[in-house]
């Protein structure tokens, strides 16, 4: 893999080694704290007017949420790089996509028990977590590395072998999911079988392998400055603010730009499906590309695939149960035909994607095709033409796992359940 010196450069937020002599004085230091203080400062103004009786309009609460949300971003990706000197990079990602979904989790799961007394709620649960599974590819990988590889000068993004992991349980749980509508619901067993999966994911991820991290920019000041405890201590602490301020800014994010789409009169049922999905899920997306932005863009992919996973295992299964908790049942979460085909739609692009990456090498041209297959679905919106983009997701990862021995060969690998 080709492209500039991902140790080079002065990118915002990433600074320059502590221990180079290339800032004149001690400017590189001084810029990386200011980028510390500044991003912590920057959740500031929407935590105190959340704290406060003030009842803003949809477009100030969207613009103030949403730059919380940024600062955040930046936080959390500086404790996940002071989080891989102790713990393995599965783990720490694995930490980092749970804690910036977790308003994902918040909004789909407060649908599904709204559904127990409302069975209309039923369909707003799966089109939110469908259209957030679809996003996280769609737009998600598909910009991760774009920007990788633009910043890098590459055709393609590399990803270590250690990213097999979180393929594996992917694919795993992709093939599951083809059965779940078949039965008409989201069953309990479904549930099981979701989150036995996750929970086996974190166990693999807890035992994965770890490796010495160099550290830049302002993680590298506070280990330089506070050594192991205070920089275990510095980690701990930007996880549990970040984490506090995207959960609390998310959601009303979501909810505000909704109430923006429903004053243009947007199909209430595509606002569910796209516009909240993809407010909540900014604060991952704008982790995983500050990642690409400085030269990381293997692990800001680590990161979405790895969010993939979760909400295709964890939440997933924690719909039914969260229903049948609420309605008292246990016969699971109803689906009706059009969110069946969601379901199938989303297996097929999560199938087609894992193939496509098996190799471990996503091509500029492989993002590209991802993302405007995912894009032409949005313009056409009926469920006829979604049951027309399943077979052709399945007709080509079909061609594809034909035409391709390395990738057949590497998918395939996949299947073998052994670290």
């Amino acid at each position: 893999m080709n492209g500039d010196d991902p140790q080079s450069g002065n990118d915002p937020g990433r600074g320059d080694d502590p221990q180079s002599g290339d800032d004149p004085g001690r400017t590189g230091e001084l810029r990386d704290w200011a980028w510390l203080v500044l991003s912590i400062a920057i959740p500031v103004p929407w935590l105190v007017m959340h704290g406060s009786e003030v009842h803003p309009s949809p477009e100030l609460v969207a613009a103030l949420s949403g730059v919380a949300i940024l600062g955040s971003a930046f936080l959390l990706s500086w404790a996940t790089e002071l989080a891989e000197k102790d713990i393995p990079q599965s783990l720490a990602l694995l930490v980092l996509a749970l804690v910036s979904v977790l308003p994902e989790y918040a909004v789909d799961l407060s649908f599904a028990i709204r559904a127990a007394q409302d069975p209309e709620w039923a369909q707003y649960a799966v089109a939110n977590m469908t259209g957030a599974n679809r996003l996280l590819i769609g737009i998600g990988w598909a910009s991760v590395v774009l920007l990788a590889c633009r910043r890098g000068r590459m055709t393609a993004l590399e990803m270590p072998p250690t990213r097999n992991l979180e393929l594996r349980f992917l694919l795993m749980a992709t093939l599951y999911s083809f059965l779940v509508p078949l039965d008409g619901r989201l069953s309990l067993f479904d549930a099981a079988v979701f989150v036995g999966l996750f929970l086996a994911y974190v166990i693999s991820a807890a035992r994965g392998y770890s490796e010495e991290v160099e550290l830049v920019g302002p993680p590298a000041r506070i280990e330089a400055r506070f050594g192991d405890p205070g920089r275990r201590l510095w980690g701990f602490v930007l996880f549990g603010f970040a984490g506090f301020a995207i959960w609390i800014s998310a959601e009303p994010f979501a909810e505000s730009l909704v109430e923006v789409g429903r004053r243009t009169a947007i199909d209430e049922f595509m606002l569910v499906q796209w516009v909240a999905p993809f407010a909540s899920e900014s604060p991952e997306f704008m982790i995983a590309l500050l990642f690409a932005y400085r030269m990381r863009g293997e692990v800001g992919l680590g990161a979405l695939i790895s969010s993939k996973v979760n909400q295709w295992t964890l939440l997933v299964g924690a719909l039914p149960i969260a229903y049948c908790i609420a309605a008292g049942v246990t016969s699971g979460l109803p689906l009706t035909s059009r969110q069946a085909g969601e379901l199938w739609l989303t297996s097929a692009q999560s199938l087609f994607a894992v193939l496509v990456v098996a190799d471990r090498v996503f091509r500029i041209w492989e993002a590209v095709a991802i993302a405007g297959i995912f894009i032409v679905q949005l313009v056409f919106p009926s469920p006829e033409v979604r049951t027309a983009f399943t077979w052709l997701y399945l007709v080509l990862f079909a061609g594809l796992l034909v035409h391709s021995s390395e990738r057949r060969q590497a998918f395939f690998r996949l299947l073998v359940l052994r670290a």
